[in-house]
């Protein structure tokens, strides 16, 4: 799942959906019935193991995209492939339409995707022999990797496959172990202890946005810390 902008539209989503099909969730805060989607989404997104994408977009902050799909009422979800939308539905529908919505974009599973859905070790091993830009085993390979500590390990596996939002996560956890950060502590002190440091030392602005990733856009800490260091660098 990405948060998507005007800014980052057309890469994105327009782009990403040549690669893979890619769902666009038109929504705002104050939109009941959003929140009621949202979730739903992404659990059948995240099932279909990489092979379909979730694209957030907040429609308050990125009108550009909300007119292009001539948007009148929210939450509208649109279905895109080759740049091109091939299926949408507006408002929230049962979670059992929404999962049968995502099933229909996504494509038979493979070898590697049944393997992926095993989860463990061996399974995601063989899967990504068989698939190695698989992003769902890497992804899970990653992980299982990273919580064991061998974060060199993780960050050579991740560097195969494109970057997306939960693999750039992952990516700046690995790269955090990998200087033995340790992320159980007090995290919003260590980014006022980097804070004093971003604008001139780059290992430290590098180590400052790896926590933020690790946060997650979701934590009201992130937007406050990412204008903070905007506005030393700026």
């Amino acid at each position: 799942m990405s948060d998507v902008t005007d800014a980052t539209f057309e890469q994105a989503v327009l782009a990403r959906s040549r690669e893979v099909p890619v769902i666009v969730d038109l929504w705002a805060p104050w939109c009941g019935p959003c929140k009621t989607l949202g979730p739903m989404l992404e659990r059948a997104v995240a099932a279909t193991g990489g092979t379909v994408e979730l694209a957030k977009v907040n429609v308050d902050d990125n009108p550009q995209i909300a007119g292009s799909f001539k948007v009148q009422s929210i939450p509208a979800v649109f279905a895109l492939r080759d740049g091109a939308v091939v299926d949408s539905f507006v408002g929230a529908v049962p979670e059992a339409q929404v999962e049968a919505f995502v099933a229909k974009l996504a494509p038979a599973a493979s070898e590697a995707d049944l393997l992926v859905a095993a989860g463990d070790e061996a399974s995601l091993r063989r899967a990504v022999e068989l698939e190695p830009g698989h992003p769902g085993a890497v992804s899970g390979l990653a992980r299982l990797l990273l919580d064991r500590g061998d974060a060199e390990s993780a960050s050579e596996l991740l560097a195969r496959v494109p970057e997306t939002a939960e693999l750039r996560a992952l990516a700046a956890e690995a790269r955090l172990l990998g200087k033995n950060v340790d992320l159980g502590t007090d995290v919003s002190g260590l980014l006022d202890s980097l804070l004093e440091r971003v604008r001139d030392d780059e290992s430290a602005r590098q180590e400052f946005v790896d926590l933020l990733e690790t946060l997650g856009p979701d934590d009201p800490r992130t937007t406050r810390y990412r204008k903070a260091l905007a506005a030393r660098l700026f």
